[in-house]
């Protein structure tokens, strides 16, 4: 039998490329996301597209009921997202408080329930917006606590944090997208999408999109479908 993994897909390019990635390996993806009110919920709709087309055994959407959703401008639709301001900020108002702690801790308790060992995720650390957990250093953290936290862990089935992506360049994630035969257009990056899903093209989100695909000499069929 195929093993198992736990793989966080919000429906953006490079958790559908972390999809395409274990599904490359021969692992059977549990996908796992998460409506936490966020404004670009589109991307839900998105990653359950992927999952489907991609192969995924399953996939759930998980309701979170954040504390304060007034925390982020992702979770709070009277704060304005900043447009045209990537890197003004070493962590930007779209950072949503321990999101990827909360995402990771809901796919470790999945993952010892099923006997999966890897938990994956699009993590990125080079182009990136300058959010604290996406670092490896919390990563890498984070394996250590589930490790230390589970029964699995302590009786010797180690869990492994997995983020192919982590050193990866914008250009290099759209040219493995591409390799790996991602559909691009099924994927959202915005992070104010209109209401019919067209992108802003000017968050922090929508500008690492269009710097990757314009150093990798491509076109983003998404933003030319839409």
């Amino acid at each position: 039998m195929p093993d198992s993994c736990i793989l966080l897909l919000s429906g953006g390019l490079d958790s559908a490329t972390c999809l395409l990635l274990a599904r490359r390996e021969g692992l059977d993806v549990h996908a796992l996301s998460f409506d936490y009110g966020q404004r670009h919920a589109i991307e839900l709709d998105c990653a359950r597209q992927l999952a489907k087309r991609y192969g995924a055994q399953s996939h759930r959407v998980t309701r979170l009921d954040l504390a304060v959703p007034s925390a982020s401008a992702l979770t709070d639709a009277s704060r304005e997202v900043p447009r045209h301001a990537l890197g003004d900020a070493a962590i930007p108002i779209t950072y949503v408080p321990a999101r990827n702690t909360l995402f990771l801790a809901h796919a470790l308790a999945f993952a010892e329930a099923i006997g999966a060992r890897d938990l994956f995720l699009g993590a990125n650390a080079l182009d990136y917006s300058g959010y604290p957990d996406c670092r490896p250093e919390f990563l890498e953290a984070f394996e250590r606590m589930a490790n230390l936290g589970t029964k699995a862990g302590v009786e010797g089935r180690r869990f492994r944090v997995r983020a192919p992506l982590l050193a990866l360049s914008k250009a290099e994630i759209v040219k493995l997208a591409a390799e790996l035969g991602l559909d691009f257009s099924l994927t959202n990056s915005c992070y104010d999408p209109s209401t019919d899903g067209r992108p802003c093209g000017a968050c922090d989100s929508c500008l690492l999109r269009e710097k990757g695909f314009r150093e990798a000499g491509m076109d983003d069929s998404r933003v030319l479908r839409t």
